[in-house]
């Protein structure tokens, strides 16, 4: 599944949908503005809130859960990437959350 940089996440999210796959208590610390929240295991149930029409790019705190939702994603029709890093490469880079 295609990854990208922290840096490129920040330039396109205004144009594609971000996707926080982490828990809520995860979450709590810190999410990328604008980001949409569905917990991993909600994924499958909450696809519909989602635009097909429109890339997603997966973030979690590391990077693997991302890549696995990414796939998730691509197979169910949708374009999708992973964020290299996550939200640990994100907070690292001083890059905005709220």
């Amino acid at each position: 599944m295609p990854e990208i940089t922290v840096a490129e996440t920040n330039t396109r999210r205004g144009a594609d949908q971000i996707l926080d796959v982490r828990e809520s208590v995860e979450v709590a610390e810190g999410m990328i503005p604008g980001a949409l929240h569905i917990p991993m295991d909600e994924l499958h149930a909450r696809l519909n809130e989602l635009d097909p029409a429109v890339p997603v790019i997966a973030v979690c705190r590391s990077g693997n859960r991302s890549g696995t939702a990414a796939e998730a994603l691509n197979q169910a029709g949708f374009t999708a990437s992973t964020m290299t890093g996550g939200m640990i490469a994100w907070q690292r880079a001083g890059l905005p959350t709220t």
